[in-house]
């Protein structure tokens, strides 16, 4: 999904990484695996701002921030919320959406559609597979 979101932009890669791995993933393996992969390749992690006072509870926090820059993009109600940020994280100006991908899979569980919610390309994608019911 993450691949038909992003068709036609070439400053995105998606990554079938997580998808092989067994197991639990975590955020700062990927991004080791992706270092490894590609050496010298600047990363970036891109998360919401109600996802990004979270980060200090996920797997080497610490570790994590070093191998990328974090992009904070404000997400409503909560924008505004991740100020004062430190060195190697970045808050992208401009008008977020109130959307989450929680909110995403809530709507598809309940029946309601999320058109214009998510890419076209998405959204048929999902409902062909009934994903998320």
């Amino acid at each position: 999904m993450l691949a038909l979101a992003t068709a036609g932009h070439p400053g995105f890669i998606t990554s079938d990484i997580e998808l092989r791995r067994d197991g639990p993933s975590y955020t700062v393996e990927t991004l080791a695996q992706l270092q490894e992969q590609q050496p010298g390749r600047e990363l970036v992690l891109i998360v919401g701002s109600d996802t990004y006072p979270e980060m200090e509870s996920w797997k080497e926090p610490r570790r994590l921030f070093e191998m990328c820059t974090v992009a904070v993009v404000d997400r409503p109600p909560t924008a505004g919320g991740a100020d004062g940020l430190p060195e190697g994280v970045a808050r992208v100006e401009g008008s977020g959406l109130p959307i989450s991908a929680s909110d995403v899979r809530r709507r598809l569980r309940e029946g309601k559609s999320v058109r214009y919610l998510v890419p076209e390309a998405v959204a048929d994608y999902i409902a062909k597979r009934e994903l998320y019911r």
